[in-house]
């Protein structure tokens, strides 16, 4: 289980604008700003987004390099893998794989893929299985 990941991105401001617009769907609605200043030498400020009081996902400005991370969100439903694709998209996205079943993965994994301004691999995906208190919910049958 992952903590937290840090992105360079090249314009932080767009890259706030964007995750805010992106994450909202999945219920990724906290947010933090966390000074450098008071970290050890040289530690970054940090732009924090997170749920349940847990920040997890961190930007920081620097350079951008959109080979170097592919971060996967989880969504709660099929439903939300769709929100978050239409307003990533809507936040300025590039399409990377519409909303869909993953089936060379399994064929339950649902999931949509977008490129961030930055050109960083996201994916917004529905796993059933890691979802107990979901998983007799007929659209994980369909």
């Amino acid at each position: 289980m992952l903590d937290h990941v840090f992105l360079s991105v090249a314009d932080i401001d767009r890259s706030i604008r964007f995750y805010t617009q992106a994450l909202a769907p999945l219920g990724i609605v906290d947010r933090l700003d966390y000074d450098g200043r008071n970290g050890p030498p040289g530690h970054p400020d940090l732009k924090g987004f997170g749920a349940h009081g847990r920040v997890f996902f961190w930007l920081r400005s620097g350079h951008a390099d959109a080979r170097s991370a592919h971060v996967g969100f989880v969504a709660d439903s099929r439903a939300a893998v769709v929100e978050a694709y239409a307003a990533a998209m809507g936040a300025g996205a590039t399409d990377n794989g519409c909303p869909g079943a993953r089936l060379h993965y399994d064929p339950r994994y649902y999931a949509a893929n977008v490129l961030d301004p930055d050109g960083y691999s996201l994916e917004f995906v529905y796993k059933p299985w890691q979802h107990p208190q979901y998983a007799i919910k007929r659209e994980d049958h369909e």
